[in-house]
């Protein structure tokens, strides 16, 4: 009676870490987002699948511990990493309202680390991971923590940065940031980390906020040290600085 609450990282199996594949070899059911299955199953597919569609993580997660409680090993399955934005908070909350049983979370390699090494190194200081989704956070929510971020010249990954019924979000976001940020700030963006289709493309915050992207897009905004190098994103770490002070 386990349940796993699995990141399998950016859905192609060699993105996976051996505790993930451990886990979903472990378990007799997997369930998940319908997306998220159709990615996993062909390479478990001895297990038991449960699938349901976006907007039903709640139904998802409450099946998923039932079943562990039936004495099954089970895996509820995320892209990316279980804890950013995924849904190891939900199953931990909702465990509250059952019996003791064991839960394992997971961690998988998130799309702001797979996706900034697509891109070069974007990541190498500080940095701030937000989600443009206001189905769950208050868009006024959002912005302030887009102009805070900015305010702070952190470098920013955006998760979901659009949707067909989202299709200016990340326009408007662009917008909100370049009001504290040059327009030539070296910026880029990877589809489908890991993919069939993948496309990695550099560019800058003036022209990001005409570009057209989608939910399986990774965004990366640089600060103000932030560079193109050899056609790579690269946010130095200051040891240019250390060596020059060192002299």
């Amino acid at each position: 009676m386990k349940l796993y609450i699995v990141g399998f990282g950016a859905g192609d199996y060699e993105y996976m870490t051996i505790q993930a594949k451990t886990a979903l070899e472990e378990s007799q059911v997997i369930a998940g987002y319908t997306t998220y299955i159709d990615l996993v199953k062909d390479y478990f597919y001895d297990k038991e699948f449960y699938s349901t569609p976006m907007k039903k993580e709640e139904e998802r997660c409450r099946w998923a511990i039932e079943e562990a409680l039936k004495g099954k090993t089970v895996s509820l399955v995320c892209s990316g990493d279980s804890g950013v934005y995924g849904l190891a908070s939900l199953v931990l909350e909702l465990a509250e309202e059952y019996p003791p049983f064991e839960i394992e979370i997971v961690p998988g390699v998130t799309a702001a680390l797979s996706g900034g090494a697509v891109l070069g190194a974007p990541l190498s200081h500080d940095f701030a991971v937000i989600s443009l989704s206001d189905l769950l956070t208050p868009w006024d929510k959002i912005e302030s923590r887009l102009r805070h971020s900015a305010m702070a010249d952190l470098v920013i990954s955006l998760y979901n940065p659009s949707s067909k019924k989202r299709s200016d979000y990340l326009k408007r976001a662009c917008s909100i940031l370049l009001e504290y940020l040059r327009e030539d700030t070296v910026c880029g963006y990877v589809k489908n980390i890991g993919r069939e289709g993948e496309e990695a493309v550099l560019t800058t915050l003036n022209q990001l906020k005409d570009m057209t992207v989608d939910m399986f897009t990774t965004v990366f905004i640089g600060n103000s040290d932030t560079r193109e190098i050899n056609g790579k994103m690269v946010t130095p770490r200051g040891y240019r600085i250390q060596r020059e002070e060192s002299r």
